[in-house]
């Protein structure tokens, strides 16, 4: 009686887990060419205001490729992941540096790719765990096996925080700037850039000094990498 109940339940466990490989490669493959209209973020987002009691109204718009500012890819790039074009979706170099400044007593800091975030932007919720990083680990192989870097790029803009209910460069250069998001100068572009690791807590539009410093660097990260011309390389 204990065998057949195993084996019941190793038939449950394997189906399900094939169920969910089958499915997560076919929503991934709809994803490539189907505009993205929202995320995991934003529900949960939207979850949250209900029930904290509060009204969040998320403000998204999709737009191409050829409708995001090229500075505004660009300054991305050169904030949160410079070898995004080598890379396959896990930058070990940048994990390795990361881990041995903190081992020699500086501060951990994040060694997530452009492709790792928009994987957990796109398909996960926010938080830490071992399930989650694991999910986040599986959905970026799917995206980098099966989006070309330049399709990647484009859903991460489209999604990503920017605000409190802000979601994407079109609804961020709006709320920041009064521009769409293909008409982000690189100044604009880089203080965008430069309030990710903080979306909700960082203004654009009113950076402070902390803000103004990286959206500098940015900008000198940018000329460095040879300006939109790097583009060419996704």
């Amino acid at each position: 009686m204990r065998r057949e109940w195993q084996r019941w339940a190793w038939r449950v466990l394997w189906r399900t887990a094939l169920g969910f490989v089958v499915a997560s490669v076919v929503l991934v493959l709809v994803l490539r060419v189907v505009p993205v209209f929202g995320s995991m973020v934003m529900v949960e987002r939207k979850v949250q205001s209900w029930t904290s009691g509060a009204s969040l109204d998320i403000r998204h718009q999709w737009r191409p490729w050829e409708r995001l500012a090229d500075q505004a890819k660009l300054a991305v790039i050169a904030a949160e992941d410079q070898r995004f074009p080598e890379h396959h979706g896990f930058d070990f170099q940048q994990m390795r540096r990361a881990w041995e400044a903190s081992r020699n007593g500086g501060r951990l800091r994040g060694a997530s790719t452009i492709s790792q975030q928009t994987a957990k932007n796109l398909f996960l919720w926010t938080g830490r765990s071992w399930v989650r990083k694991g999910l986040e680990a599986w959905f970026t192989l799917l995206i980098e096996a099966l989006w070309p870097k330049q399709r990647i790029l484009e859903v991460y803009l489209n999604i990503v925080e920017w605000d409190s209910g802000v979601f994407g460069l079109e609804a961020a250069a709006r709320h920041y700037f009064g521009v769409s998001a293909d008409q982000l100068s690189a100044v604009q572009a880089s203080r965008l850039a430069a309030i990710l690791p903080d979306p909700r807590g960082r203004d654009a539009a009113r950076p402070g000094p902390l803000v103004e410093r990286r959206s500098v660097w940015i900008r000198q990260q940018m000329n460095n990498l040879g300006g939109t011309g790097y583009l060419e390389r996704l």
